[in-house]
């Protein structure tokens, strides 16, 4: 993949911005949540760069290989807890809404496992990475995992 241009550097106010949006809307939950919810959204949307970048930033949050390799399958592995189940159903949900509005039955489980002000989060958190989604997928972005560590450093200080 080849980059067509870098968004950080072709517009940086904005890209600080959303990154400084998107660190404090993950920190909102529990960090294994989120990212199984950024890796499932990634899975959907086809996005080399976040799978691979969350991917590294959830094993060294205490994922397990065996979570991770089934979670395109969430459904059928029992490894999976009622509440993230909620939140991957929600995040194909909305991540899949050109797909024809079929979220409630995805809605009534999140409303067991969430609280209003948690399902508002969790939007957000399924927003933002479908966002990040598209600049990679659009741009061609690809970011080592050790390089958005320290953005997310310089960002945060």
């Amino acid at each position: 993949m080849t980059a067509k241009l870098n968004p950080l550097t072709a517009a940086p106010a904005l890209m600080k911005q959303w990154h400084t949006t998107s660190i404090a809307i993950a920190a909102s939950l529990e960090p294994k949540l989120s990212e199984l919810v950024k890796i499932r959204a990634s899975q959907i949307n086809g996005c080399a760069n976040c799978l691979n970048m969350h991917s590294v930033f959830a094993r060294e949050n205490g994922e397990t290989e065996q979570r991770l390799f089934l979670l395109s399958a969430w459904r059928e592995a029992p490894c999976y807890t009622d509440r993230e189940r909620a939140a991957l159903g929600w995040t194909e949900a909305m991540t899949r809404l050109s797909e024809g509005h079929t979220h409630e039955s995805a809605y009534e489980a999140l409303k067991a496992h969430f609280t209003e002000e948690e399902q508002v989060k969790l939007t957000l958190l399924i927003n933002i990475i479908n966002g990040w989604n598209r600049i990679a997928v659009g741009f061609g972005v690809w970011a080592d995992p050790e390089m958005i560590k320290a953005a997310n450093k310089a960002v945060a200080a």
